[in-house]
């Protein structure tokens, strides 16, 4: 299953569904959720109190001056509007600082588990993504849970509860006129609001999607830096990443001025609401029935109201993409493992090493078979090779020996136990692979060769890297083995990053070594070195060795010949010699082409 983000926030999602799977997230810390609530609440009753003070202090002074007394100063009402908003502000910070704990631990752990499930997921998946893009998504997916939570406990909630304070009180202290004005400017701003940012959403959706794209092909050329650099297409880049970034550009404009339009409008809505407001209020005052208290307390009690709501826009438009992008982020989390251990798997035990493939077929695909009906086996202690023209299925052989992928058919068996009944940490403990492509983390040397002994001693990474005939050339260094090697060792040569990956195996000192065209990118005098190291270090080991020169093969104890998925050929490297059959063929070839590469070297050392 090929998984990307959807950049329009669809219509068939499970939000309610979403939210409930996060809530063991959040009612982990219950107790600091309740409280943050309640302090919420406070700020609330804070707020609306406010206006209710201020109505107080602005009918004292209206009464001393209408009764031609001296007026005095209502220091007791001034220090409780003072403190309502000290209060207010409090509360606030309490919420803020409570439920902090929730928001992060709870992003802590949809990330940590979001990366779980993606380590759990197959190679043919990694395969598929697009590297760019899906960290980007994901970046997304779970910053979801931080919006989401911020908008319903920091925006929707409050607003909701300040505005059943405020009708509560204009229902019960004024005449009905001035609640339905306040309500009905609300529906209005509401719908108004709603329609046009619907409206003004594709924008957002097209920016959205150009804003991975282009992020996509950032990463992707900064990925293949040498590739861009062999090419002189440093210009073509550039001028796709530009040219995705214009439509972005013209997009973010649109969005902008649509942005505009919505601010306007719900400035239109407010202003007639508030005029409305206030006419009904004045003539009040007028006719004696309200004091200029009042009016001064409905329309601050209706401006702040319109405070929190003047962020409905915004809060509903990145609510919608929250939640899109945590049902993406679900749907990621949903996507089935496709390699699992079996419920009563059991830890491999190997005693001698003894494997033996029986009758596997395999295809990535309906219409790509790759393994027809393969048989042999590796007796503890001997080397096997793999050898065969390109896609011939040979480093498929390692990837199911490994499970990355599981068989179609037939089985593999390592001392008897079937890999597919063993858990698959036990199976890739006891198997070392060197691959043909090394790709190192952006650490240092050191780290890289103990990432496969993570208790390893100095000690042990140095004879490591002497039987991987590197040690040498790391004390050359001005940091040795503190020396970063790059971005997917970028810094190191493919021969060295070769060594290194050796160096790893050798560390780890499995049962069972796997060496995927181990020497490849190694020059003839390199590759002679490693190979009598190598020799020692599979001395006692079972070695299945996929080789693309046969020159690095022929003390194989056996030599399987690979064609279009089937075995063609196999005994030793006399035998198939004899038998003047493909591997003969390829060999003839490969001597060949040694001759001519001597022949140049020898023309240049002139």
């Amino acid at each position: 299953m090929f998984y990307r983000f959807t950049e329009k926030p669809h219509s068939n999602r499970k939000d309610w569904s979403n939210i409930k799977r996060l809530l063991p997230y959040i009612w982990e810390f219950k107790g600091r959720v309740v409280l943050a609530l309640t302090c919420l609440v406070l700020s609330k009753v804070a707020v609306v109190g406010m206006p209710l003070a201020l109505k107080e202090i602005v009918d004292s002074l209206d009464q001393g001056q209408a009764g031609n007394q001296v007026m005095t100063l209502p220091l007791i009402l001034l220090l409780i509007y003072g403190g309502l908003r000290l209060v207010s502000s409090l509360f606030n910070e309490l919420r803020d600082a409570l439920f902090a704990r929730v928001r992060y631990h709870s992003m802590r752990m949809i990330s940590q588990r979001v990366l779980k499930h993606l380590y759990s997921l197959s190679l043919r998946f990694h395969l598929d993504r697009k590297t760019g893009g899906i960290t980007r998504d994901l970046e997304r997916g779970t910053n979801s849970l931080s919006s989401i939570l911020n908008y319903l406990v920091f925006n929707i909630v409050p607003t909701a509860a300040e505005f059943t304070f405020v009708a509560i009180i204009l229902l019960g202290q004024y005449e009905v006129q001035f609640a339905i004005v306040t309500f009905a400017t609300i529906a209005v701003y509401i719908l108004f609001t709603l329609a046009v940012t619907n409206w003004r959403m594709h924008f957002r959706h097209e920016m959205n999607a150009l804003e991975s794209q282009s992020n996509t092909l950032a990463v992707d050329g900064m990925l293949n830096y040498e590739t861009v650099k062999y090419f002189n297409n440093e210009a073509y880049e550039l001028g796709r990443f530009d040219d995705t970034l214009a439509k972005w550009e013209e997009a973010a404009i649109k969005s902008q001025g649509s942005m505009s339009a919505l601010n306007f409008g719900q400035g239109a809505v407010i202003a007639v609401g508030v005029t409305f407001m206030m006419i009904y209020a004045t003539q009040g005052v007028v006719d004696g029935v309200m004091t200029l208290g009042d009016l001064v307390l409905v329309n601050a009690m209706m401006l702040q109201l319109f405070l929190p709501l003047s962020f409905l826009g915004v809060i509903y438009r990145a609510l919608k993409y929250a939640l899109a992008d945590m049902d993406s982020m679900q749907k990621l989390l949903d996507t089935k493992t496709e390699i699992d251990d079996v419920d009563d798997a059991k830890v491999l035990v190997i005693d001698k090493a003894y494997i033996e493939f029986k009758h596997v077929s395999f295809s990535y695909g309906p219409d790509r078979q790759i393994l027809d009906d393969i048989s042999f086996d590796i007796e503890p202690g001997q080397k096997v090779a793999i050898v065969g023209p390109s896609g011939a299925g040979k480093s498929t052989l390692a990837r199911l020996l490994f499970r990355f992928y599981d068989v179609n058919s037939g089985c593999i068996q390592i001392d008897g136990q079937d890999i597919h009944s063993v858990t698959q940490e036990s199976l890739r403990q006891n198997i070392g692979i060197v691959p043909q492509d090394t790709v190192l983390f952006n650490e240092t040397i050191e780290h890289n060769i103990r990432y496969a002994k993570l208790a390893a001693s100095d000690k042990e990474i140095q004879q490591a890297a002497k039987i991987a005939n590197l040690h040498g050339f790391i004390q050359s260094l001005p940091d040795q083995y503190k020396t970063m090697v790059g971005e997917r060792g970028l810094k190191l040569s493919g021969g060295e990053k070769q060594r290194l990956a050796i160096a790893r195996t050798v560390l780890k000192n499995p049962k069972i070594l796997v060496f995927d065209e181990a020497t490849s990118s190694l020059d003839s005098h390199s590759e002679q070195q490693i190979l009598r190291s190598l020799k020692a270090v599979a001395e006692h080991h079972t070695t299945l060795v996929i080789a693309h020169r046969l020159s690095t093969i022929v003390d194989a104890d056996k030599i399987l010949v690979l064609e279009n998925g089937k075995i063609k050929e196999q005994g030793t490297h006399q035998q198939l010699l004899d038998q003047q059959g493909l591997y003969k063929h390829l060999w003839d070839l490969q001597q060949e082409e040694r001759g001519h590469e001597l022949a140049i070297e020898a023309v240049k050392s002139l």
